[in-house]
């Protein structure tokens, strides 16, 4: 036999869940535990941890719902894309129809601001003459 000897310890279930329970309420550190206990292994106590411990579940939402529900949800979610879709296209139309006013102005002399602004002309006013 060689002089150095691995020595494997086997911890029980039991204790593993009491040394778990006591780091998950806070009486102890993994550090604290290891120390306390005479747990060698760098990663023993987070694979205790990993196995046996609640902790797992904090970080998960569990969401039920009926069968109702999901599928009001697909249709909400197909709307909303359709929406979007409407929204991008009503922007890229604004936008089409901003830059034919810009080049109607500066190549054509268009100003639509006094053809359809806001003070009528003296061809409208002629026409409300009273009678």
């Amino acid at each position: 036999m060689s002089t150095e000897q691995k020595v494997v310890l086997r911890y029980s279930t039991a204790f593993k869940l009491k040394v778990v329970e006591q780091i998950e309420r806070g009486e102890l550190t993994i550090a604290e535990a290891r120390r306390i206990y005479d747990i060698r292994g760098g990663q023993t106590v987070q694979t205790w941890l990993a196995k046996h411990g609640k902790s797992h579940l904090i970080s998960r939402v569990v969401r039920v719902q009926m069968k109702d529900e999901t599928d009001r949800i697909k249709q909400l979610e197909a709307e909303k894309k359709k929406l979007e879709s409407a929204l991008a296209q009503a922007h890229v139309k604004n936008l089409f129809l901003e830059e034919v006013i810009r080049i109607g102005k500066e190549d054509f002399g268009i100003d639509l601001k006094k053809k359809f602004g806001s003070e009528p002309s003296n061809s409208s006013l002629r026409k409300k003459r009273p009678a």
